[in-house]
């Protein structure tokens, strides 16, 4: 462990080009400044779920009704943020950030958090590859010698940092690892944020996993810190929030309130927003999700959450973001392609006819699938939020209608549950965060859903179509089979190479446990450099 200046100890590969005086110095400022203010909020939460455990429901907030019924609109968007009809996420890998920002698409989301496995060289040179591609220097050579260089036309960056339940721990301050949120953002601001704020492109940002405004009021505290420290004119930072939990889908209003000189928009974080329903109403037998991929958006609940989010948005002037398509194309498979880029359009075509803005991918080759949707509908204009959707009016109780997505749960559900969580465990562990899996890029998100949803039918025993009930036993026989039939499938050096037996021992305790464990990052992180 290396000292470093202002008290604070480095552990691991120093990246003295990345990890400065400047910007070590930066992280402690706001960890100094936030960090307790974190814990007591990350306290907070805990003590809500007690309560909900306890029996009792969310609700919108009687104490900020002032804010729901007044006429307040945030800050107008800024230099490439009026128009956002695609924007295409991913790692902040050296291949992955040309990639997206030569993808045609009007934004890129570079994310540290879901898509990112958090090792210390994941998390440094993503730093170093975001800072070169600012400067306009980034280049990549594969090993079959193809060179990837920044094309002329590339879109607008957003970073996306790590949630507030995160620590990095290889940063110590005043004895305590600091916040992984913090770290993330102090270290790209001070390499970034006054080249970007020149130009009049930001820096930009994506929120996540906020569950309360109390959350958003700390994450402005933040960004009003690192402007005045870095001599940014207030309000040059913009945010946009992931509402992809339960209880952030009560304080929409709110959040953007907290935010409004910084805010340009909500986005639907719609796979974190089912893992959240889960986790939210763990103890609910009447809440139990039924098979994953019965659960779209259309059903009654997830259709509320959205209809709200748009209409709250338009309402105080924000852009509404809407979820991801995650398709991989296939090279060798024309007819599951065209079904698939049928199944995107569908769905964009449904997301921009609700009345959003923009949308998410994960595949260049989808850029043009969903920019034909929302153009579409745009018409030329570069979003629609003076649609306001007055005939939106959505309940308390729409919000938190689980049974509304049905009842069935198979086999074949529990089975794609269990082999996508142990996939997606055995990459993430070996420092890749975004894993194709069946031909979708998935992040952490899903594995979490996947996880989170055996947790619920072994807790509460539910009975499958077929008579049997869900039981530890039944998930371990599952599992056995699922790794045997994916060994076969990748053959035996691959498999060796692939920390099964550490994915299964993660998964085991994020699903078997016999209480719920809050985010599983939490558990692998501690087998990761």
């Amino acid at each position: 462990m290396t000292a470093r200046p202002d008290g604070v100890l480095v552990s691991g590969e120093a990246y003295p080009d990345v990890l400065t005086p400047e910007a070590l110095a930066m992280v402690a400022r706001l960890e100094r400044a936030f960090g307790d203010r974190r814990r007591e909020l990350l306290a907070a939460r805990k003590e809500r779920q007690a309560g909900l455990d306890a029996g009792e429901e969310l609700g919108f907030l009687p104490e900020t009704a002032h804010v729901r019924e007044g006429g307040w609109t945030v800050a107008p968007p800024s230099p490439g943020l009026s128009d956002r009809r695609v924007e295409i996420t991913g790692p902040t890998d050296l291949k992955m950030v040309i990639n997206a920002l030569n993808s045609g698409a009007t934004g890129f989301m570079a994310d540290f958090e879901d898509s990112n496995t958090p090792t210390w060289a994941n998390m440094v040179t993503g730093q170093a590859s975001l800072t070169a591609a600012v400067a306009g220097t980034l280049s990549f050579t594969s090993p079959d010698g193809r060179e990837y260089r920044l094309g002329e036309q590339l879109a607008t960056l957003l970073v996306r940092p790590r949630g507030w339940h995160l620590d990095e721990r290889h940063v110590i301050v005043d004895g305590n690892a600091v916040s992984a949120s913090l770290f993330d953002i102090g270290v790209f601001c001070v390499h970034n944020a006054r080249t970007l704020a020149e130009r009049g492109r930001g820096p930009y940002f994506y929120l996540p996993k906020l569950e309360s405004h109390l959350e958003a009021r700390l994450w402005n505290d933040v960004l009003d810190l690192l402007e005045a420290q870095l001599g940014l004119e207030h309000g040059t930072t913009k945010a946009t929030v992931l509402i992809e939990t339960l209880p952030a889908a009560f304080e929409m209003d709110e959040i953007l309130h907290e935010l409004r000189d910084h805010s340009c928009s909500l986005n639907a974080g719609r796979w974190d927003y089912l893992f959240s329903a889960i986790k939210t109403n763990r103890t609910r037998a009447d809440r139990i999700l039924p098979d994953r991929s019965s659960v779209t958006m259309a059903v009654p609940f997830m259709r509320a959450y959205t209809e709200l989010l748009v209409k709250t948005c338009h309402r105080r002037g924000a852009h509404a973001m809407g979820g991801m398509a995650a398709f991989i194309p296939s090279r060798r498979d024309a007819a599951l392609n065209e079904r698939a880029l049928a199944k995107v359009a569908e769905d964009k075509r449904r997301e921009a006819t609700a009345g959003f803005d923009g949308t998410w991918v994960a595949h260049p080759d989808l850029v043009p699938v969903a920019m034909a949707e929302l153009d579409a509908v745009l018409q030329g204009r570069p979003h629609q939020i003076e649609r306001q959707r007055p005939d939106v009016d959505v309940t308390a109780e729409q919000l938190l209608d689980i049974a509304s997505a049905g009842t069935r749960c198979t086999e074949d559900g529990l089975r794609n549950a269990v082999s996508v969580s142990i996939q997606y465990l055995s990459s993430w562990l070996r420092g890749s965060g975004a894993v194709g899996v069946d031909n979708l890029m998935e992040d952490v998100a899903t594995a979490e859903i996947s996880r989170a949803q055996v947790w619920q039918w072994v807790h509460h025993g539910v009975t499958l179509d077929d008579g049997r009930t869900v039981t530890a036993d039944l998930v371990r026989q599952v599992a056995a089979e699922e790794l045997q039939r994916i060994r076969e499938a990748v053959g035996e050096d691959v498999f060796a190479a692939s920390r099964a037996d550490d994915a299964m021992a993660v998964f085991e305790e994020v699903a078997l446990s016999d209480e719920l464990v809050d985010f599983l990052t939490l558990v692998a992180y501690q087998r990761i450099d």
